[in-house]
């Protein structure tokens, strides 16, 4: 355990010493969210270069491991590629589709690094019983998981620290999960992440020093994504611990993205285009300040953290109880605000205000 604290705390302390250099780093580069219209609510540029600090932070967890094989090689070299593509972006500006299709490639460097989703094993509390993909199947499977999380760390990144809180919360209960079940690579890794977004959300929360950038979100949803397949050998199908349990850990985020989606759809509006429609979004508009907001979220993804322990624990009932009292917090808050939609076109919408 404490080679484990170790980790974390390491991780946390090189995040926190370099988001300060990246802040000076990032005008000089030109990685800056500069305000130039009203959807905007933070006044003054503020530096989005803090991917690369998370990055350097998470580091510690593969280095503290020790062990070079294809999947942490893979991760590694994938987790490298998605942080340039985010300060790419972050810098001069990637079209969606041009940014989807590097997600993809990122997500195919994990597939043939044997980071997979092969099958389904025990998804349901009877068995055993193992049904393998086929490899395109499972090729196809593996980069929707992949590009579907990171893509739904980035649309959540909306106010001050609440990617980076959501995604440590997520981080910690997967680390549990992994320890208790003797995943060793996998609880190693994500403590390192862990500790890195903790040492972020320092220069992150409320109001905000530095922004995390794509760079940032997507490396923070490729990790979780990734990391939790870590341990399966070629020869066996993905464990109950690397499907059900992020889903449960990671339900809001999930569903924030998957309701923004049809919500736009159903409204026939771009998947892409900003709208007020967003979890926070509502919360806010009940007259809560973005701290209060941002700690509301935390709540909802504590609850679902622990849910995710107690299904690995095999506590059912309370899991089921805690799962159901999330669902109906989101379903208050959704149903709670007059929201108005914007009438530009932009990606999703990124809040830095003022309590």
């Amino acid at each position: 355990m404490s080679n484990y604290l170790a980790t974390f705390l390491t991780a946390l302390l090189v995040t926190a010493v370099l988001t300060p250099v990246a802040i000076k780093i990032a005008p000089k580069i030109g990685a800056v969210d500069v305000p130039k219209d009203n959807r905007r609510m933070h006044k003054k540029p503020i530096p989005r270069f803090g991917g690369i600090a998370i990055y350097l932070g998470a580091l510690v967890g593969f280095i503290r491991l020790g062990v070079w094989n294809a999947q942490t090689i893979g991760l590694l070299v994938g987790s490298t590629c998605i942080l340039l593509l985010g300060i790419y972006d972050d810098i001069k500006g990637l079209r969606p589709k041009v940014k989807l299709a590097g997600q993809i490639a990122c997500a195919a460097i994990l597939y043939f690094n044997t980071i997979q989703i092969r099958g389904m094993a025990n998804v349901l509390p009877w068995g055993p019983w193992y049904i393998a993909f086929p490899k395109v199947i499972a090729f196809l499977v593996t980069v929707i998981w992949i590009v579907g999380i990171t893509n739904t760390i980035n649309l959540i990144d909306g106010l001050d620290g609440l990617a980076a809180g959501i995604t440590c919360i997520a981080c910690l209960s997967v680390a549990y999960t992994a320890y208790v079940t003797n995943r060793e690579e996998t609880c190693m890794l994500i403590l390192g992440l862990a500790g890195a977004t903790m040492g972020f959300l320092i220069w992150n929360f409320h109001p905000a020093k530095i922004f995390m950038g794509d760079a940032g979100s997507m490396l923070l949803g490729y990790l979780l994504a990734s990391v939790s397949l870590i341990g399966d050998k070629p020869t066996k199908g993905t464990t109950l611990f690397a499907t059900i349990i992020p889903i449960l850990i990671l339900a809001l985020p999930i569903f924030d993205t998957a309701f923004a989606i049809v919500r736009r759809m159903a409204n026939h509006k771009p998947i892409m285009q900003a709208d007020k429609g967003h979890l926070h979004h509502r919360i806010m508009a009940m007259g809560f300040g973005q701290r209060r907001t941002v700690l509301a979220l935390y709540s909802i993804s504590t609850i679902m953290g622990v849910a995710g322990i107690l299904w690995t624990l095999h506590v059912r009932l309370a899991c089921g109880v805690l799962t159901a009292t999330a669902g109906m917090l989101i379903f208050i808050f959704l149903g709670i605000g007059i929201v108005h939609e914007p009438e530009e076109k932009q990606e999703d919408m990124v809040y830095h205000e003022e309590d």
